[in-house]
């Protein structure tokens, strides 16, 4: 018997059955058009009640599904006896099948308690609660403590939750939504992520599969560690800008997780794969203090793993030669959106001017820098289709200026398929440049069960109707994937698949859009015919499938390595579940206190 089940649910529910074109909605990130890799949030989770003697397992049913055509998602879920299931809504393309998969769960545990996290919980929590499968939405960006609190009550059969921070509840017929005052201002007594928690669940529980990421893990484990929470800048569409977390989350100013924490986190994830670590947001927000500690630290280390940096802001000559001292191999990445100064000053990324651009990146070539990544999108304010274009241009002029390096990947992909709720470009579309067709959250689960991403699309701009937006992806992904292969930056079988893909790309969208003429039963006879056909197009539509990848030599330890850290991780955890069993950690202690924002 488990204390908590938390389950990541695919983005729809029944994508195995369903002809949905997808498009290129993920092909910029590791995981497939499901979304199957969990947030990280779930593995912090499961180590902070791990160490409160609760016994929590991840079960990724999205990756679950995907790697296995006949995986029985029912069957799973009927056989798993635990106290409580949590089930993510964190990124909003799960939508749809977060809510179909706690449909499932009160089919089969009618009386087991199902509760909702992640910041599209959050925004969305007063519509969840409706639904008569969600029992409780743990709101906030830091929720370990709260569930504990709550996975407490549900154990002492208490059902007054008025004293829960952020929590979200009903009681015959009625809702509550308890204030947001849980806003803690240090996150270092939790683990993002928690590795050491999954390296021990797998032996702890003797299932491998369950809790793997995402599809090719095994394969090519990619790493990250969250270095903090809210944000100092404040782009229009970013769902973790400063105002969309004020607005989301009340949390009114940045908390950054210590050195010290990163660094045994880097310690910890070097002890088992040499595949890179990226350091999610830009670790200068903490400021120059804060940054020299945690390279004084890296110096320290026998860094093994090359260490990914994401960079929100112009970076002098002192900062790459700052890192490259630090450690033996870095990488940077950078998301320019637009080529056009003044559109991305307007949208509040990267401010600075073009040729401040190619200054930074000329320093980081100079300085060490093994990789670099810059990321171009389609779909933002005041960007027109000529605008887009001209992203191609500049990947051009960056190619001259930086000594044709083959070490720079140029990428172009849209926003989509939606703008995040609470950032100002969701609260505001009109004085940001946006006209929405999604508001409540039903609408984004009607929108992901279109068939074609152009309509998935929960907006159009200033400048683009949906159909201005999804030509402009193609023709600058087309242009771009030319441009890479007169360089010499990807091979001509990269170049010919990917041309290939975007041809039957927009062959399909013209093929779905007379579909829609015909009646229910025609169109869903002339949808299967191109099922299979589409789902090959679907992944790597508008670039090659390692071209977002580091080259490792050795990804993983080596099994006896794994299986040392594994039965160390799961020694110390049995000796803190004696501890619990012996009273000397209080499980309650976390009711006697919390922060409150400032």
């Amino acid at each position: 018997m488990y204390d908590l089940v938390l389950l990541h649910p695919p983005t729809v529910y029944d994508f195995r059955k369903e002809m949905l074109f997808t498009g290129p909605i993920s092909d910029v990130v590791p995981s497939s058009p499901v979304f199957e890799m969990y947030p990280i949030g779930l593995t912090s989770i499961g180590d902070y009640l791990e160490r409160f003697g609760l016994k929590v397992k991840i079960i990724n049913i999205a990756n679950r599904m995907l790697q296995n055509p006949d995986f029985d998602v029912e069957k799973k879920i009927k056989k798993i006896k635990t106290k409580a299931f949590g089930i993510d809504l964190h990124w909003l393309p799960h939508a749809h099948g977060s809510v179909e998969l706690a449909r499932i769960v009160k089919k089969y545990h009618p009386d087991t308690p199902v509760l909702f996290g992640g910041l599209s919980s959050t925004y969305f929590h007063k519509e969840l609660i409706e639904y008569p499968w969600i029992d409780f939405v743990v709101r906030g960006d830091t929720t370990e403590k709260l569930i504990l609190m709550l996975l407490n009550k549900l154990e002492q059969k208490n059902c007054d939750y008025t004293d829960i921070p952020n929590l979200t509840w009903k009681r015959d017929g009625k809702y509550f939504y308890n204030a947001m005052t849980y806003v803690p201002d240090s996150l270092d007594e939790f683990n993002f992520p928690g590795y050491g928690y999954v390296i021990r669940s797998v032996f702890k529980y003797c299932n491998l599969l369950d809790p793997l990421p995402y599809k090719g893990w095994l394969q090519y484990p990619n790493t990250a560690i969250l270095t903090s929470k809210g944000c100092s800048y404040n782009c229009l569409i970013c769902g973790g800008s400063k105002d969309a977390y004020a607005v989301n989350c009340n949390r009114k100013k940045l908390v950054m997780r210590s050195p010290k924490k990163m660094l045994e986190d880097i310690g910890l994830i070097q002890r088992f794969t040499r595949a890179p670590i990226f350091l999610l947001n830009d670790i200068r927000q903490g400021g120059p203090e804060y940054v020299n500690e945690f390279l004084s630290g890296l110096e320290q280390m026998d860094i093994k793993n090359e260490i990914v940096f994401e960079l929100f802001n112009y970076a002098d000559e002192e900062f790459f030669k700052r890192l490259n001292k630090a450690m033996p191999k870095y990488s940077i990445e950078l998301t320019l959106e637009s080529a056009d100064e003044d559109i991305r000053k307007y949208n509040g990324k990267l401010p600075c001017t073009n040729a401040k651009v190619i200054e930074m990146l000329q320093f980081a070539l100079k300085h060490g820098c093994a990789k670099i990544d810059l990321f171009f999108m389609t779909g933002i304010p005041n960007q027109d289709y000529e605008s887009a274009m001209r992203n191609v241009d500049f990947c051009e002029n960056i190619h001259k200026q930086c000594s044709e390096s083959p070490k720079i990947s140029y990428f172009i992909a849209p926003l989509s398929p939606f703008l995040d709720p609470g950032s100002p470009a969701f609260e505001h579309p009109e004085t940001y440049g946006y006209k929405k067709f999604c508001n409540k959250l039903e609408d984004f689960r009607a929108a992901m069960k279109q068939p074609s991403w152009k309509n998935m699309l929960s907006y159009e701009t200033n400048k683009m109707t949906r159909e201005d937006i999804v030509r402009a992806t193609y023709d600058s992904a087309l242009r771009l994937n030319e441009f890479k292969y007169k360089h010499h930056l990807i091979q001509k079988e990269v170049h010919d698949e990917v041309a290939y893909k975007i041809m039957k790309s927009v062959e399909f969208l013209e093929r779905l859009d007379e579909m829609t003429l015909l009646d229910r039963e025609d169109q869903a006879i002339e949808m299967a015919k191109i099922q299979d056909e589409v789902e090959q197009i679907n992944r790597h539509s508008i670039c090659g499938k390692n071209e977002l990848k580091w080259e490792v030599k050795k990804l993983f330890a080596d099994l006896p390595s794994l299986t040392y850290i594994g039965l160390e991780l799961l020694i110390q955890e049995i000796v803190k579940g004696v501890k619990c069993r012996l009273g000397k950690i209080d499980r309650n202690i976390v009711l006697q206190s919390h922060h409150t924002p400032k």
